[in-house]
């Protein structure tokens, strides 16, 4: 019997991240590194709606509007469609609840709301996996700047010198 995709390691990092301290820069890391790891890992797939979930919370906690409203709405379609295409990822997971939050947070951001986190409501069987997995993790402390700002805080000299280089194009 093959394991429950939601049950992978590092799903399971992510739930604990994301109900643990809130850190969705290291939601996005572990769910990226998971759907990479996978043979059928485009971008139509329903990993991708978790991921863009944690990019948007982390842009809006961040005081990134437009960015946080573009990526929530886009992991918004993706959700939607999840129960019909893919249900084992809407499985373990209580998807009703989930839908509510990110149209409510959708609702704040266009109302321009200050941010509001929300956990994620998950079967005593991945919770129990959580639990279990949670005292490995280092985890930092929940709104934090090391948190808030995580993106900021590591080394990026070589995206920073990108990015130079590609305006310098543009002028």
């Amino acid at each position: 019997m093959s394991m429950h995709p939601l049950h992978h390691p590092l799903f399971v990092k992510f739930i604990v991240y994301f109900n643990g301290n809130q850190d969705y820069f290291e939601c996005h890391e572990v769910l990226e590194e998971y759907w990479k790891s996978l043979p059928d890992g485009g971008k139509a797939h329903p990993l991708t709606a978790y991921i863009l979930l944690a990019t948007g919370l982390y842009h809006w906690r961040r005081g990134n509007g437009e960015g946080a409203l573009k990526t929530l709405r886009k992991a918004e379609d993706k959700f939607q469609s999840m129960p019909n295409e893919y249900p084992v990822y809407a499985q373990e997971i209580d998807y009703t609840r989930l839908m509510e939050d990110v149209q409510q947070s959708i609702g704040r951001l266009e109302q321009e709301l200050e941010f509001e986190p929300f956990p994620l409501q998950v079967t005593d069987r991945l919770q129990k996996l959580a639990d279990d997995i949670e005292p490995s993790m280092e985890l930092l402390p929940a709104q934090s700047d090391a948190v808030v700002y995580k993106h900021m805080l590591r080394d990026r000299s070589d995206i920073l010198s990108q990015r130079e280089e590609k305006k310098k194009g543009r002028r």
